[in-house]
């Protein structure tokens, strides 16, 4: 399994913005999206992720689901993503099938060193700057973080940039060593916005980071 250097993280003020906004995403070239529903009880999420599931599947796009392990075992998607507050990674390893990554959320030098040792697939680390898609939003990083967090790290797992990234931000972001990036406001104002991601990122539909993940 190799993780995309671009993430779309789905955003909507409704269930179905959020899967229109999804099936957007992956017309428009994304490879990898995070279904990421809150305050929504789990029996919708479970049908959103069977919709997101059909969607992605249409376009080969790979999907993650946030939080909710046993629905990403369900629907099969090809991950999840837990929160700090969320289940044990080593906990929701137990349950997925082997080819489903899974991916934490980090904010601190000490929780990068947490999730790896839990032997997650990836890590998005953030946030960059001030978002308001998080409530409770932990310290901003910025460039600065980023690099002393990675100077000091020195990991084979992809570590992916989070938090208000704005396409300008990609080409000093990299420079930190950081592996990719996870957008969710600045696509879903203007999904044209992917491809100009994919061209400083150097990625597309042929051209991937390729990472292995054997244990």
């Amino acid at each position: 399994m190799t993780i995309s250097k671009l993430y779309y993280i789905s955003q909507g003020a409704t269930v179905k913005e959020h899967l229109e906004n999804i099936q957007k995403a992956c017309q428009s070239g994304a490879e990898l999206v995070q279904l990421r529903l809150k305050n929504v009880s789990e029996k919708k999420i479970l049908k959103a992720a069977e919709q997101a599931r059909e969607i992605t599947s249409h376009f080969q796009t790979r999907l993650i689901i946030n939080d909710h392990y046993k629905i990403a075992k369900k629907v099969k998607a090809d991950g999840v993503h837990l929160g700090k507050e969320d289940t044990c990674p080593k906990e929701a390893r137990k349950h997925l099938y082997s080819w489903q990554i899974i991916g934490g959320t980090a904010n601190t030098l000490q929780d990068c060193e947490a999730l790896i040792e839990k032997e997650v697939d990836y890590i998005g680390l953030g946030p960059y700057r001030f978002t308001t898609t998080k409530k409770n939003l932990s310290p901003v990083l910025g460039i600065l973080g980023y690099q002393g967090i990675l100077d000091v790290l020195k990991t084979n797992t992809p570590i992916i940039a989070i938090g208000g990234i704005l396409v300008d931000d990609v080409k000093e972001i990299l420079e930190t060593g950081i592996s990719g990036i996870a957008i969710s406001g600045e696509i879903t104002q203007d999904f044209n916005k992917i491809g100009e991601f994919h061209k400083l990122l150097n990625t597309g539909s042929a051209l991937e980071q390729r990472h292995s993940f054997e244990k």
